[in-house]
């Protein structure tokens, strides 16, 4: 078995079945992330409330904030996964054909879809970093450690910090394209697609990324605009 996984692995089809399985991974992350986002809208206390619960779910049958390192490291690994996946996939895509298509061969769709999901995929990876710097260890944030999680959150978006709200509209819409063509990339690698269903899952990708992508974008939206405050 120890020498199976790794062949398996190695074949295209095993790298593109690793990438349907994090994406999954990654984007069941991204709905609950999104959920728990907005109970901003319900105020300070509710969303103070849900950020201390992160920390505490399972205590006292687990130590302080056991399960969500769990479900940290089994994003990393998935992030890793993923982006590892997606590299070795188009290496071996560009090997495969040293001499490039002539223009007319490749169609304007497959253009977008490739440069979206490569350089989309650097932008979201800064955005990541940024993120957990700002949100997560405090580094960048205004308002630091001492805080409320609901305090930081406003800080971070005030309307004199427009330029970081822009930031983060920029890098969400990002990962909404690159979840849309994912999500459907996803549907092709596990056979899904069909005549019959093309059109159905590419709405459900399509409909999934733009909700996830307006969940997030709301919340620095609304802080700047002082619909939040």
């Amino acid at each position: 078995m120890s020498i199976a996984i790794p062949a398996i692995y190695r074949s295209t089809v095993g790298k593109k079945a690793v990438m349907a399985v994090t994406g999954g991974v990654l984007v069941l992350y991204l709905v609950a992330h999104m959920v728990g986002n907005l109970k901003i809208f319900l105020g300070a206390e509710d969303f103070n409330h849900y950020a201390h619960w992160l920390r505490t779910i399972g205590e006292p049958a687990v130590p302080h904030r056991t399960v969500l390192t769990l479900v940290e490291v089994v994003l990393g690994v998935s992030i890793i996964l993923h982006m590892w996946s997606a590299v070795s996939l188009a290496r071996r895509a560009s090997a495969a054909r040293p001499v490039k298509y002539q223009a007319k061969k490749k169609s304007h769709a497959q253009g977008y879809a490739t440069h979206t999901m490569r350089y989309g995929g650097v932008i979201i990876a800064v955005y990541v970093v940024w993120h957990l710097l700002d949100l997560t260890f405090f580094v960048v944030n205004p308002k630091g450690a001492d805080a409320t999680p609901y305090d930081r959150m406003v800080a971070d978006f005030d309307p004199s910090r427009w330029y970081i709200t822009l930031w983060y509209v920029i890098a969400l819409l990002l990962v909404g394209l690159h979840l849309r063509h994912g999500i459907w990339s996803a549907f092709q690698t596990l056979g899904l697609r069909t005549p019959r269903s093309e059109r159905t899952l590419r709405a459900l990708a399509g409909t999934v990324a733009s909700v996830v992508t307006l969940g997030f974008v709301s919340v620095p939206l609304s802080i700047t605009f002082g619909w939040v405050s």
